[in-house]
Formats: structure tokens, C-alpha cells, sequence
């Protein structure tokens, strides 16, 4: 399992895999991929809305509440912004270990990393534009591009911490 984590191609694959389950994705209109009748089947009794009802804010000029959405819907937000959060931090991570493993500097890796992922991030929403029933939103680009960020830091302060114990 070692070996097969210092591996560029295994980083490469992951990536490519990422894209893959991206682009099916996008291609789903929003019904295709809601998840609020499962959400009420698993949170039936509505746990936490008391506590949730107090949040609110403006997400691409529309209420995000409980009372603006309804809970389940309400919930079902964030768990879609932590997937878009979550999908380009693997997508940037993945990039910035394939440049990393084939001896790309990593200040280097870590910005070819971040462009590529918010440039198919950018790629993702225009895709979106042309599904039926999606709505493209320069916010979810900006929400992908920190998650990809946030990816090319954590994974570069890990590398430096690894060199420096090695040594």
C-alpha cells in the first residue's frame, strides 16, 4: 500500500476518476440527483432544527434558511456545497501528488494543481448551463476553488513536514 501511495499514476487515476464521476454528475438535472426523499425518510424526527432554525444567509442571491427551503432541503444544501467543497479538494490533492511524485517543485505542483481544478470547476458549471434543469453558479466555482486550495495546502505543508523528518 506504500508503494502504491508513491505512486504518480495511482494520484493520476484518482483525478481522472474524480472527473469522471464530476462530469455524470453535472449531466443529471436537479431532480435526477436530489436526495430531500431520502433525507426525510432518515430524518424523520428532524433532529436539530431548533438549533438550525437560527441560520440564515444569502448563497447567489437566494435565502438559504429552514424556513426560506424547508429542512430537508436546508440540509440537503450543505451536504451538495460540502460535496462541491470535498470532490475538487480530492481532485486538487490528487494533481498536486501526481506533480509532486514526478519531481515537479512543489510550489509549482501546488499551483498547476489549483488552476487545473478550478479551471474544471469553471468547465463544470458551463457543462451545468447546458443540462436541462441546473443552474450554473459562479459561487460553487469559487466554493470548488477553495476546497482545491485547501487541498494544495494541507498537502504541501505535508510534504515539507515529510522531508524535513527524513532528514
Amino acid at each position: 500500500m506504500k508503494k502504491l501511495l508513491k505512486d504518480s499514476n495511482f494520484y493520476f487515476f484518482v483525478a481522472l476518476a474524480v472527473i469522471v464521476v464530476l462530469f455524470i454528475s453535472s449531466s443529471q438535472t436537479y431532480e435526477q440527483q436530489s436526495q430531500v426523499g431520502l433525507l426525510s425518510r432518515l430524518l424523520k424526527s428532524e433532529p436539530f432544527k431548533e438549533g438550525l432554525s437560527g441560520i440564515s444567509f444569502s448563497y447567489a442571491g437566494s435565502e438559504v434558511s429552514i424556513a426560506a427551503k424547508g429542512y430537508f432541503s436546508f440540509v440537503e444544501f450543505f451536504i451538495r456545497k460540502g460535496a462541491h467543497f470535498f470532490t475538487y479538494f480530492l481532485l486538487s490533492g490528487s494533481l498536486f501528488f501526481v506533480l509532486v511524485y514526478r519531481r515537479i517543485p512543489f510550489w509549482l505542483a501546488a499551483f498547476f494543481a489549483w488552476l487545473a481544478a478550478t479551471g474544471y470547476a469553471g468547465i463544470d458549471e458551463f457543462h451545468q448551463m447546458l443540462t436541462g434543469g441546473r443552474t450554473p453558479l459562479f459561487q460553487d466555482v469559487m466554493l470548488d476553488s477553495a476546497g482545491a486550495a485547501t487541498a494544495v495546502l494541507i498537502s504541501w505543508l505535508w510534504c515539507v513536514w515529510r522531508k524535513k523528518k527524513r532528514k
